[in-house]
């Protein structure tokens, strides 16, 4: 019986980061097993607005500008182009705060090893999460590191970059 209530305490007051549940699987997705462009379009049902409408802006400026870097030149959910696949997944760790059907997930990751001499590899992204339909989809992604909404970003479409 007291290794029954030991075990109930301990489930109690465990952290509720370590029990990471839809919401943070919807973020998880991206990081791993491995990382994913969240602008591709195969993962658009992923996303809601106003994300969705800065996707179809990049779109359109590759379409008009194709030898042109659009507006999304990095992984948003990086905050980087460059990063070291099995030090983002060793170090991931993902904290819901939820409020209904709305909320965030915030991801905490380093992007190359420690003895790889990168400074500033660390990241801290705040995804804002949107139940729809019964699932969770990503409103948008802000990096607390660098400071930046991607909703925010602005997206030159149909002009002439040159």
């Amino acid at each position: 019986m007291k290794r029954a209530s030991i075990a109930a305490l301990v489930c109690l007051l465990a952290p509720s980061a370590a029990f990471a549940g839809p919401a943070s699987n919807a973020v998880k997705f991206f990081y791993t097993p491995d990382v994913r462009f969240e602008p591709d379009p195969k993962y658009r049902d992923r996303f809601t607005e106003p994300v969705t409408k800065l996707f179809e802006l990049n779109d359109e400026a590759v379409r008009k500008n194709p030898d042109v870097i659009a507006c999304i030149d990095f992984d948003p959910g990086l905050d980087a182009q460059d990063f070291d696949q099995k030090t983002v997944s060793k170090t991931l760790k993902l904290v819901e705060a939820l409020d209904g059907d709305t909320g965030t997930v915030t991801a905490t990751f380093t992007l190359f090893p420690a003895d790889a001499g990168m400074e500033g590899a660390a990241r801290e992204m705040v995804w804002s999460v949107k139940k729809v339909d019964g699932k969770w989809k990503i409103a948008d992604i802000a990096s607390k590191t660098n400071g930046w909404t991607l909703s925010q970003l602005q997206c030159m479409t149909g002009q002439s970059l040159e």
